[in-house]
């Protein structure tokens, strides 16, 4: 289990910023939002892109999509996982499979301007 804390002393980071896995490894992600701010004005959450992945061009399509959690629709393809929208002191999880090729998945937060400050990190598969 890999436990990760957003926004911990309200900074727009991970405290875990790599994970490293092995190809088709089961993985479950606890993500907290540690932050005392409302979900409205400081919301987290955790999605995990396929490798190779613009995490600018994907944060920047689900700034829009307050709706649905800031997870882009017209994007969807391109999720590994994800653990939806959180408030102050919440916590979600997400139980998944390790993407059988080795490489870099990129994980981001997709709140407004979350990733461009540097709320990111980095799934590692490798053999």
């Amino acid at each position: 289990m890999i436990k990760i804390r957003a926004g911990v002393e309200n900074a727009m980071k991970f405290d875990v910023a790599s994970i490293t896995a092995g190809p088709g490894e089961s993985i479950k992600v606890v993500l907290t939002n540690a932050c005392v701010l409302p979900k409205t004005v400081m919301g987290h959450n955790w999605v995990l892109l396929k490798s190779g992945t613009d995490t600018a061009a994907f944060a920047n399509a689900a700034a829009p999509e307050a709706a649905s959690g800031y997870i882009p629709e017209k994007q969807k393809d391109k999720i590994v996982a994800f653990v939806g929208l959180l408030g102050p002191n919440e916590t979600g999880e997400v139980v998944f499979t390790a993407p059988s090729a080795p490489g870099e998945y990129p994980f981001v937060c997709t709140f407004p301007a979350h990733c461009a400050i540097g709320m990111k990190g980095v799934l590692v598969v490798k053999k």
